[in-house]
């Protein structure tokens, strides 16, 4: 029997088991999980079975026909499924991978991610919170800091935590990374209204908070190692965006105006118009090719590219979307002050699309660190802090 045919066989016993319409979604996922069919590039025990990643597109196929639950309880567990799962399946102990990831996968814990912090945006490295271990309390660790936008810190029971625990080392080594419960004393939330009006982003204080030593991720002072494997995957989490069907996303909206209201058009508009749904395209199968690269394992430093792409073309044509409607572009619809679970990008009108699209070369890392990243880690060019002062710029390889 091929692996394909086994999947297929292990799908129907689950289905026979559990009926995917009338189960409890929960019951139903950690039915899945244990069947190894969360995700099947992981561990054997901590919802795999070890095959390669290539395999997961098939059992999502086949339960997404038959109207079954999605992983993490749906869309407001994006950080969890995205960033969180893959880290701890990467860095995680046996212990750790099966703690952690079946609550994340049946939705019972939904996490955020508390790494940017006041003064340690684009330089994550140089976060300040700081973690000092209690050797009176078992090995304890105690939490003080400020975190900032955070993404569904509100409705968070758990949250990835880049901390300071070595001061006296250089600020790349000095981190470690942790499992934090958001539910436990001194975590204190508190909503960041965003120029769209909604508040999908928090403010997070920790004081005095206990993290065990049992929650953290990877080795002390290996927090950079485990942060970076986040990092990339939350890149490629939104850039991959980009990689739906032809027309998905902000270009469709403004091809379906375009033909709707013929009125709007003329032709330098109609120039710019082909110019953006190019770039689309070709984003959008660069996506692509990026997901089916990934079945080869951990995502790199590629998805910056695609990030920073997503970024660009949002507000371009978001932007192009304001003059093709030039009165309904200037309206706002709604400015009422709310907390959504999720960020839908193309969502309401125009005005809200443009606004929105603002904070999308700054979310997941900004434009320019990533250009950064992709000058050194892809195209191999020196840094520019490290450059020998008796290399001349014209000398350097272009």
């Amino acid at each position: 029997m091929s692996v394909a045919e086994d999947l297929h066989v292990r799908v129907q016993a689950l289905l026979d088991e559990h009926d995917p319409v009338d189960s409890d979604p929960p019951v139903f996922l950690a039915a899945r999980f244990d069947a190894g069919l969360a995700w099947v590039h992981f561990p054997v025990g901590s919802g795999g079975l070890d095959l390669p990643r290539s395999f997961q597109m098939q059992i999502e196929d086949e339960l997404t026909a038959v109207g079954a639950p999605p992983g993490g309880g749906g869309g407001r567990n994006g950080i969890g499924m995205g960033m969180a799962a893959p880290t701890i399946a990467a860095f995680g102990s046996a212990d750790q991978q099966r703690n952690f990831l079946r609550p994340l996968f049946t939705g019972e814990h939904v996490y955020c991610q508390l790494f940017s912090e006041p003064g340690a945006g684009s330089d994550l490295a140089g976060v300040a919170t700081r973690a000092v271990r209690d050797d009176s309390e078992g090995g304890d660790w105690i939490v003080n800091g400020q975190k900032v936008w955070t993404s569904s810190a509100q409705n968070a029971q758990r949250a990835i935590l880049l901390a300071r625990t070595d001061p006296a080392l250089p600020k790349h080594q000095g981190l470690t990374y942790f499992v934090c419960d958001m539910t436990d004393p001194g975590v204190d939330v508190r909503p960041l209204r965003q120029i769209t009006g909604e508040a999908e982003f928090n403010e997070v204080f920790l004081t005095d908070v206990r993290v065990p030593d049992a929650n953290r991720l990877g080795a002390e002072g290996g927090g950079w190692k485990v942060a970076t494997t986040t990092l990339n995957n939350e890149r490629v989490a939104i850039g991959s965006m980009a990689g739906g069907t032809r027309e998905s996303g902000m270009i469709g909206k403004v091809a379906d105006a375009w033909r709707a209201q013929p009125q709007l058009r003329n032709p330098a508009m109609h120039d710019e118009l082909l110019r953006l749904w190019m770039d689309a395209e070709v984003g959008r199968l660069t996506a692509l090719r990026l997901r089916q690269r990934l079945t080869a394992g951990q995502p790199g430093p590629e998805g910056a590219g695609m990030k920073v792409t997503f970024a660009r073309l949002a507000q371009a044509i978001s932007g192009f979307e304001i003059e093709l409607h030039p009165e309904k572009g200037l309206q706002y619809d709604d400015w009422t002050m709310r907390q959504p679970e999720g960020v839908d990008f193309t969502g309401r009108e125009p005005g809200y699309r443009y606004l929105r699209a603002k904070g999308n070369s700054i979310e997941g890392g900004t434009s320019e660190i990533l250009r950064n990243t992709i000058a050194e880690r892809i195209l191999g060019l020196p840094p520019e802090h490290r450059v020998d002062k008796d290399i001349a710029w014209k000398d350097l390889p272009r």
